[in-house]
Order: structure tokens, then C-alpha cells, then sequence
């Protein structure tokens, strides 16, 4: 049957062109985590390396002196300190002299004499009076602290070492100028003052209470003698401050803020004076020794007084020597010293 005019022919059906080929989906990329562990690394390397420079410059700087006697005899357990305040004005200007109220006057005399025993038993911090009268090497019997003006460190320490029976295995000295330094470094220190003291000599007039004390005030405060018990008295306001000081100076918020390590150290390496056998490391146990008295763990105590006699005019301190025997003996075996045996 023929198709009819009217229809048009349909067009024939046109290839459709193929459509593009589909890729398959790419994988996003993960976004690139940052690599915390190995910066955490670089940064803990950096702080080792820059302690180590830091403790070599400390340990580099220190001041050191033929100190302990090359010819001592003595023996003991534990480790003895014997830590000397210096009245040395070395580092002080005229205005610093003025300001302290610490005078000019030349040479070095120890205002303070302390011995630090650390051991099994603990740490023992005993102070050894100045006027305490006792044989000196070729010199007869003396104040002990003529010692020192006599035969600097090496008579000092061969002195104490007769006296006690104790072997001393470290030296550390310090002046005026350190210890003001190392007080205002660490910010100042806490104290609680028992009485009210006023004394124009020693650059002091403090109020009876808990407060802060700078490095000024702290100076005045550990050399006064202007109170009823006089150097035994002093020697207990000693033990009390550099206790607290130390405590201050190792405590976390002094060791990780640079701002006050920094000072503190320098301060302390540029007028302590130490033994040519003593490193950087060695201050460091005697930090963590007392540290151990700060926190009330330790004895601290004044070698046991017998009586305070005048001799070719001068009043001087004999000890007990029953009782001071029975301390040092407990401190040569490195035992806990019997309450019967400390001081006042």
C-alpha cells in the first residue's frame, strides 16, 4: 500500500554520538596533618642543647679557690657543706656601700659559718657561731672566725674540721653583693618576722609580721645583732632566710621562668666562691640539700653552747662538749642527731 502524500517520510533515525567516556572518581588527598611530634622533638633537642651551654657557661663562670686543706686527715659518711657569709664588699660601689649601710671597710671577715650534712639520715644544717672559741692551727685558741682572717678558706675549714670530726668535702662562699643579688633575682622572699627589729647599722627598721622581703632588707635582717639574744639570735634568723631563699630559688615558678633563672644565676656565679674541685653540678645538691630543709624535712639546729665566758676582753662562745660530741658523732655516721644533742 503506497504511503499517502500528506505524510512526509520520517527521517531516518541519525547515529546518537557515543558520550565521553566516564573517569572514575578521584580520592580526595587527606589534608596534611602537621607533623607536632618531630617539631616536639627539634624543640625538646633545642632546650637540652641550650641547658647544656647555659649550665657550662654557669659552671665556667664560677669563682674558685684552693679551699679545702690538701693535708686534711679527717673522715666521715655523708657529705659536708661548710657555707661562709662573707662581709667581702667586692662588687659594691660607693653608692651600693652607702644604700646597704655595709661600710667600706677593706678585707673579708665570715659573719656566718654553717654546715650542711646530707645523707641516709637526711640533711643537717648546723650554724657554728663566729664567737665560738676554738683551737686554731699556730694560732692558739681563738674566735673560730679568726680563722679565716687569719688563713683564709684552707684554716677555716681545717679548723672547723678539728673541731667537729667531720670531714668538709665542699666549700661555698658569698658575699654581700651575691646575696642581695640572688634575693632580688628570685623576686624577693617570704618571711615571717618574729619581732620587730630597728637597727641603723645594718641598714635595718622592720615590722613584726609575714611579709616580702628584698634583697636591702634581707641583708640587714641576717647581719643585725640588735636583739636580746644577740648572735644566737642571728644564726637563727640565718638558717631561717637562707632556708626560705632556697626554697624560693628551686621551687617550679623560679626554674622555668628565664626571667628569674637567668639573674639568679648569674648572680650567683658572678660573687660565689667555691672550691677548685666544685662544679655546677655540686651547687645543684646543695640546692636539692637544702631544699630538703626549706620543706621541713631536715634538722636545723646551733652547735649546743656550754657557756659564753670573757676572755682577754671579748666575750666568746664555748661549746658543750658532751653534747656537741654526741651531734658531730651522730652526723661522722651519718645518723639522725638525738634531740638531746641540738642547740637552741
Amino acid at each position: 500500500m503506497l504511503p499517502r502524500q500528506h505524510e512526509r517520510a520520517r527521517p531516518r533515525d541519525r547515529a546518537r554520538p557515543m558520550p565521553p567516556p566516564t573517569r572514575p572518581p578521584v580520592a580526595a588527598r587527606p589534608a596534611r596533618r602537621p607533623r607536632w611530634g618531630r617539631r616536639l622533638k627539634v624543640l625538646l633537642v633545642v632546650l637540652l642543647v641550650s641547658l647544656v651551654a647555659f649550665g657550662v657557661y654557669l659552671d665556667q663562670n664560677l669563682q674558685r679557690t684552693a679551699a679545702l686543706p690538701a693535708d686534711s686527715s679527717a673522715t666521715s659518711s655523708g657529705t659536708n657543706w661548710l657555707i661562709v657569709g662573707s662581709d667581702s664588699r667586692a662588687g659594691l660601689g660607693e653608692e651600693d656601700q652607702e644604700r646597704l649601710a655595709t661600710g667600706d671597710v677593706a678585707g673579708q671577715r665570715t659573719d656566718t659559718i654553717m654546715l650542711l650534712h646530707t645523707g641516709s639520715s637526711g640533711s643537717v644544717l648546723v650554724s657554728l657561731p663566729r664567737d665560738s672559741f676554738v683551737p686554731i692551727k699556730g694560732h692558739g685558741t681563738n674566735k673560730i672566725n679568726a680563722a679565716y682572717t687569719l688563713g683564709g678558706p684552707q684554716l677555716l675549714i681545717g679548723t672547723v674540721e678539728a673541731a667537729t670530726g667531720l670531714r668538709i668535702d665542699h666549700y661555698a662562699e658569698v658575699g654581700f653583693g651575691g646575696f642581695v643579688g640572688a634575693v632580688d633575682a628570685v623576686g624577693g622572699v617570704d618571711l615571717c618576722v618574729p619581732q620587730s627589729i630597728k637597727d641603723p647599722k645594718a641598714g635595718l627598721d622592720i615590722q613584726a609580721g609575714c611579709q616580702e622581703l628584698d634583697g636591702q632588707t634581707a641583708l640587714g635582717y641576717v647581719r643585725t645583732r640588735a636583739t636580746a639574744g644577740s648572735d644566737f639570735d642571728r644564726v637563727e634568723r640565718q638558717r631561717a632566710f637562707l632556708s626560705a631563699l632556697v626554697g624560693k630559688a628551686t621551687s617550679p615558678a623560679t626554674l622555668i621562668n628565664p626571667f628569674r633563672m637567668i639573674p639568679l644565676a648569674s648572680a650567683m656565679t658572678g660573687t660565689i666562691t667555691v672550691d677548685d674541685s666544685d662544679h655546677i653540678w655540686n651547687l645543684a645538691g646543695l640546692g636539692l640539700g637544702m631544699r630538703g630543709i626549706s620543706g621541713g624535712e631536715g634538722i636545723t639546729t646551733t652547735v649546743p653552747v656550754g657557756s659564753t665566758p670573757t676572755v682577754r676582753g671579748q666575750s666568746v662562745v664555748r661549746w658543750d662538749k658532751t653534747r656537741a660530741s654526741a651531734l658531730f658523732e651522730a652526723l661522722a655516721n651519718d645518723e639522725k642527731p638525738p634531740q638531746s644533742a641540738l642547740g637552741p
